[in-house]
């Protein structure tokens, strides 16, 4: 699987989705892949993020961490998402940063990309499983290979057991409920073992 090349992009305003990116860039190296790790570029305003302290300590900690262009869908043979839950939708910085894509969609290179993606709220029933499959009809727009966790793995059920991508509830001091770090990896480890059938 060395020749699989992951690009694991999140918006992540106070840590939660840039946790869940880092285990799944992790994965995805050990499952033998060129892993780049990416954020999608904050547009809210400065105001709005001073506002919120852990999203300020974010913004800060994570200034270093590339930003997500076309140039690197293009690159990549695997992506995987992670985005926070809005209103049972993916964030406005996210679908801006889809909205981009538009070029590349008509030259067909976004046609077979590996792509799965994962998600956050602040309670069980937040819309995490609308905002997976928002990812996923971009996807299907594409014409790539949904690599979803289905039940592959009995790690799923510890995770909350959602098939459509790894999920995870965010109480009000910014930490995660249920463990979903090993689903996480799972989730990384299969995308790029499904893409490697592909490139074979």
């Amino acid at each position: 699987m060395s020749n699989v090349k992951l690009a694991v992009i999140y918006y992540s305003s106070t840590g939660t989705n840039h946790q869940l990116a880092t285990w799944a860039k992790e994965a995805g190296e050990a499952a033998g892949a060129e892993v780049r790790l990416a954020k999608v570029k904050e547009t809210a305003p400065a105001e709005a993020i001073a506002s919120n302290p852990l999203w300020q300590k974010h913004t800060d900690a994570t200034r270093d961490v590339e930003e997500a262009t076309v140039d690197l869908l293009d690159w990549a043979d695997a992506i995987i998402f992670s985005v926070p839950t809005r209103y049972g939708h993916v964030p406005g910085q996210f679908q801006q940063f889809l909205d981009t894509t538009g070029g590349l969609w008509g030259q067909g290179k976004l046609v077979d990309k590996v792509v799965s993606a994962m998600s956050s709220a602040q309670n069980p029933h937040g819309g995490q499983e609308t905002t997976v499959l928002a990812v996923y009809a971009t996807m299907f727009h594409w014409g790539a290979i949904v690599a979803a966790p289905g039940y592959s793995d009995p790690v799923l059920f510890a995770a909350g057991g959602n098939p459509y991508g790894t999920t995870v509830t965010v109480d009000q001091e910014g930490k995660m409920v249920e463990s979903v770090e090993p689903a996480v990896r799972h989730q990384a480890k299969r995308t790029v073992e499904v893409a490697s059938r592909l490139l074979k």
